[in-house]
């Protein structure tokens, strides 16, 4: 042993027994360098003398007393003192009650036990994740959880969605936070997939899909605002974004081929209302063209019989004033309009006297011969006169 030396093979507080050597660290000699085991009794009567020391007389009386157990008392008040950081909010229980809410800085709070802070990070930015996990780093998709990710739509088919929703604590209201919820990524991640199964189940899959996921990001932020509010949870919801939104991966083909259909029968309904944009005003402006016409028609029929009728009734008064001449005009009206183109000549039986054999038929011809050559005789004076 390092103490077992040459001088008499004391302790490392020297040597055994003696007075002068041999003293143990709570003083010189006693029982304790034999070997046996410390009086107890004497380190605490040893102790007091020196805290005798330290007290003004050097007794322990009342005043002493009094005077410990106000500095203890001063102790134990200045570990009341705490510091708030920025981006902290300190909570302040007085037995296990919220009694206010402090901001950065130093502030000062009862000690323990009769108070006690809790100072939450208000200014974190925290993630839930719903419908897959990420890697540990953040980066990437370690797995899908196809429970939470699948729902139903408003047309009666399955979509499979995966989003995350970035939230905080509300620095207003951070005692909510702390002692309204037990377990706030289970929360927020229960109130996160019910706000979206909600906002999914009132759109068609193809909306979903294509033009509304912005607007469901939203209104699942709302959604979810309104209703962490309504239960004090203290949080705030920054934003939820849309990371996949795609049919479930055993009818994923099967959906495309559907949509390829309806997309070409989106077509086909686009050319046939191009076909009927060209045509149907075609037909408009033939049927228009047809009606004109035939109200054209029937006014110039109606004016024909109006003036036929005019003229009947005007040829019935001049009838009824004298009835003979009338007649014998209409008579003759009537047969020259009748004969008047016929190359005959008709001769009364009057008329008693008349050779059978002169030409009749060549007189008008000669006739009119005649007279065209009188015509040209005229013109050849007048001409010669000049």
């Amino acid at each position: 042993m390092p103490w077992s030396n040459q001088s008499g093979g004391g302790g490392p507080w020297g040597q055994r027994g003696g007075s002068g050597g041999g003293k143990s660290p709570w003083g010189s000699g006693g029982s304790q360098g034999n070997g046996n085991p410390p009086d107890l009794e004497d380190i605490l009567r040893r102790s007091q003398d020196r805290l005798r020391d330290f007290i003004p007389g050097g007794s322990m009386g009342g005043k002493g007393l009094i005077l410990l157990v106000l500095a203890v008392i001063a102790i134990w008040l200045l570990t009341g003192f705490y510091t708030v950081r920025p981006n902290e909010v300190g909570i302040n229980m007085v037995f296990g009650k919220y009694s206010s809410t402090s901001g950065e800085g130093l502030r000062y709070n009862y000690p323990y036990p009769i108070g006690r802070v809790i100072k939450p990070n208000v200014t974190a930015q925290q993630r839930v994740e719903v419908g897959y996990r990420s890697t540990a780093t953040g980066q990437g998709r370690a797995r899908d959880v196809i429970e939470e990710s699948l729902m139903l739509t408003g047309d009666e088919n399955i979509v499979d969605i995966d989003f995350d929703a970035v939230w905080q604590i509300n620095p207003a209201r951070p005692q909510d936070y702390v002692f309204n919820l037990q377990n706030p990524d289970g929360t927020i991640k229960s109130v996160a997939e019910s706000a979206m199964r909600e906002v999914i189940g009132r759109r068609n899959i193809q909306a979903i899909l294509t033009t509304e996921q912005a607007n469901i990001a939203q209104e699942v932020r709302q959604i979810m605002q309104k209703a962490l509010d309504a239960y004090g949870a203290g949080v705030l919801i920054n934003v939820v974004q849309l990371q996949a939104a795609r049919p479930p991966a055993d009818v994923q083909q099967a959906f495309y081929d559907v949509n390829a259909a309806q997309q070409d029968a989106v077509r086909v309904q686009n050319e046939a209302s191009a076909y009927a944009s060209r045509i149907v005003p075609e037909a408009r402006g033939d049927a228009a063209r047809t009606v004109q016409q035939a109200e054209a028609y029937r006014e110039q029929s109606v004016a024909d019989a109006t003036g036929q009728a005019a003229r009947f009734r005007q040829v019935y008064e001049e009838y009824r004033k004298a009835p003979d001449v009338s007649r014998e005009r209409i008579f003759l009206e009537t047969m020259e309009r009748v004969f008047g183109g016929a190359d005959k000549i008709i001769v009364d039986q009057k008329g008693q006297g008349v050779v059978p054999f002169l030409p009749l038929n060549q007189m008008p011809q000669s006739q009119s011969n005649a007279a065209g050559a009188q015509g040209n005789n005229q013109n050849n004076n007048q001409g010669a006169t000049r």
